[in-house]
């Protein structure tokens, strides 16, 4: 909030030095060559794929329960989408998946990595197309290559490797539900050299108001900042959220609970009508959202015979509040209503 305040106090809210501060504390954050501070996820998308110059009518893979902006982006830009399914144990698309989309002649995938959940990079990297990664929930994040260092052993090395240094570009959306907020915005990042030179020149080209306002990169800064700290508390969190999740009817995504995932929220995946449990924790002062209401699949819900598992988790998939501010009693609150639902 300070941050905040100064910004207003000293009447200095456009984009200026503040915006220059969240882009070099990003670079260091997550080890990139070069980043811009936009003002919104689908205008940081525009720019990517502005940047990689594909041909017209190009089609662009994208996960159904990937944001409708992406959808909308992709369509605005003269491009086709190729909308593919996901695996229901992550919510993610894996390498088969993409393999299909390839075939069916995507030239290019938009990795969503959704409720902080990392894919098989390795797997969807070997297939050898080209990617842009959304990381707005995935940030602070690793994934863990393993190579096989002696070829003839069984001994293998471990290449850890942050989120949002795999892609040629790289998306980190700063929206309400993302794990870094700033009222709105994205930065949008080059993880090489060759690339950020080839986005700078559209960059520098680029109007006023395409570019993050300090008011918003003040929100931002502070929040990348204080990220570990704010992180080891949702993790304590989401640890407390996942043992209430034990002994009741409903589960969540299986993920890697160290590095390897980013606890920006907890999914519960329903066994019951979701009208009901909204309902019922409702009645214990505990809202809940539907996980994917602002998904590509909740924007075109003609795609729900070719994208089955996406379609069962946009019904049955919601948000558990969990915000690191989050008092003793609010938590203790809600594991009891996670131990109780119907």
């Amino acid at each position: 909030m300070d941050a905040v305040l100064t910004c207003m106090v000293d009447e200095k809210i456009g984009p200026g030095e503040l915006n220059v501060r969240l882009i070099q504390t990003i670079k260091e954050f997550i080890k990139i060559d070069g980043a811009v501070a936009l003002r919104s996820p689908a205008i940081a998308l525009k720019y990517a794929l502005v940047s990689l110059d594909l041909e017209p009518a190009s089609k662009i893979m994208i996960s159904a329960l990937a944001p409708a902006w992406q959808y909308q982006t992709v369509v605005s830009l003269g491009y086709q989408p190729l909308v593919l399914d996901v695996e229901e144990a992550s919510g993610l698309v894996n390498a088969k998946i993409v393999e299909e989309g390839i075939k069916d002649g995507g030239k290019l995938l938009i990795l969503y990595e959704g409720e902080g959940i990392v894919p098989d990079m390795d797997s969807i990297f070997a297939l050898g197309v080209p990617i842009i990664e959304d990381i707005s929930q995935s940030a602070g994040s690793y994934y863990s290559s393993k190579t096989d260092e002696n070829h003839d052993s069984a001994e293998f090395g471990v290449n850890k490797k942050a989120c949002g240094t795999f892609g040629v570009y790289t998306i980190l959306g700063m929206e309400e539900r993302d794990v870094i907020t700033a009222g709105g915005g994205a930065v949008l990042m080059a993880a090489g050299r060759r690339e950020w030179i080839v986005l700078k020149k559209w960059v520098d080209q680029a109007p006023l108001t395409d570019l993050l306002p300090d008011i918003n990169c003040a929100l931002a800064w502070v929040q990348v900042k204080e990220f570990s700290r704010n992180e080891k508390t949702r993790k304590e969190i989401y640890s407390m959220f996942f043992q209430a999740c034990m002994i009741g009817h409903h589960k969540t995504y299986a993920r890697e609970m160290e590095d390897g995932s980013t606890m920006c929220c907890f999914p519960l995946i329903l066994s019951s009508s979701f009208k009901d449990v909204k309902q019922y924790a409702a009645k214990k002062d505990v809202e809940i959202q539907l996980a994917y209401e602002n998904s590509v699949i909740a924007l075109r819900e003609e795609l729900s015979e070719k994208c089955i598992h996406a379609k069962s988790l946009y019904l049955r998939c919601v948000h558990i509040p969990l915000y690191p501010r989050l008092m003793h009693s609010e938590i203790a609150k809600i594991v009891k209503v996670l131990n109780s639902l119907p």
